[in-house]
């Protein structure tokens, strides 16, 4: 019964996801509304409080805002390795590729401790729900899961293309 519960609630968010779709002409949603769209899906799955959907809702806001630096750097580094793949100047390929290393690396930081912030604010019925979700446990942003936008999924910083260029 409460599978079929959870079920039917993933059923109702993926369809307002996907009647969503993109914003005014044919962008993706704003970072504000990815990050509501974020948050009422997990208010379904997993019968968040009014104050844990509002917590919920700064904890996502403030991993955005944290990431839109690092997001910005990674954006020109990726230029500046495209430009180095260009001119076959394979000095600069490898320091710019330590370069979107880190910067990819302060962006998971970031995304994960925004997850376990989360986490932690479930009750442990929340958390066993969250744990037994496909892809379950912390990371709701892992690849494959129902994150959305940005890096991993997660809903932070700009949508991603296939080749990574920014949309």
């Amino acid at each position: 019964m409460k599978l079929a519960k959870i079920f039917a609630a993933m059923v109702v968010c993926a369809a307002l996801v996907l009647a969503q779709g993109r914003g005014p002409g044919g962008q993706p949603p704003d970072p504000q509304t990815r990050i509501q769209m974020r948050v009422s899906f997990l208010a379904a799955l997993l019968d968040l409080t009014d104050a844990q959907k509002a917590a919920a809702t700064t904890i996502f806001t403030d991993a955005h805002t944290a990431s839109q630096t690092p997001q910005s750097n990674l954006k020109a580094a990726r230029q500046s390795l495209s430009d180095a793949v260009k001119s076959n100047n394979t000095g600069a390929i490898d320091q710019v590729s330590v370069s979107i290393g880190t910067l990819s690396g302060q962006l998971t930081a970031i995304e994960s401790k925004a997850e376990a912030a989360f986490y932690a604010m479930l009750t442990a019925a929340q958390q066993a729900k969250y744990d037994a979700r496909p892809h379950g446990g912390p990371g709701f942003g892992a690849p494959g899961g129902p994150g959305f936008g940005g890096p991993r999924g997660a809903g932070f910083g700009p949508a991603r293309s296939r080749d990574g260029q920014t949309r």
